[in-house]
């Protein structure tokens, strides 16, 4: 299934001062645009748990005990890799300095690690 960007941004909360035009966010959104579909699907498996997406699309993605749409929370050092919490569609992303250090460290973090940070 090719994974929809737009209805995937527009189906996203943030928490902890993140916001849709947090610089961290802007980059987050650019890493996942260059991202092939097969590596996003990886993406939001490290997050959510699975690699599906619900037939109506991301404002229908559930966790552990309901409807919890994909979060993004400002979280952690710069140094840390991003962790997930799969039962909450949570991603907590480190305020990384730049664009590169922010797609080296969710590469490493979807790619190089199956269960690594997930809560």
């Amino acid at each position: 299934m090719e994974i929809n960007l737009e209805d995937w941004r527009k189906h996203t909360v943030y928490r902890s001062g993140y916001h849709d035009s947090h610089k961290v966010i802007q980059w987050f959104w650019m890493a996942i645009e260059r991202y092939d579909n097969e590596r996003r699907l990886r993406l939001l498996q490290f997050v959510t748990g699975t690699s599906s997406i619900p037939y109506e699309g991301f404002k229908a993605l559930r966790g552990s005990n309901g409807p919890r749409k994909f979060c993004i929370e400002k979280w952690g050092k710069t140094d840390n890799l991003p962790r997930a919490h799969t039962c909450f569609n949570r991603l907590d992303l480190p305020p990384y300095p730049s664009f590169t250090a922010l797609f080296e460290k969710i590469s490493v973090a979807i790619e190089e690690t199956s269960t690594f940070g997930i809560e």
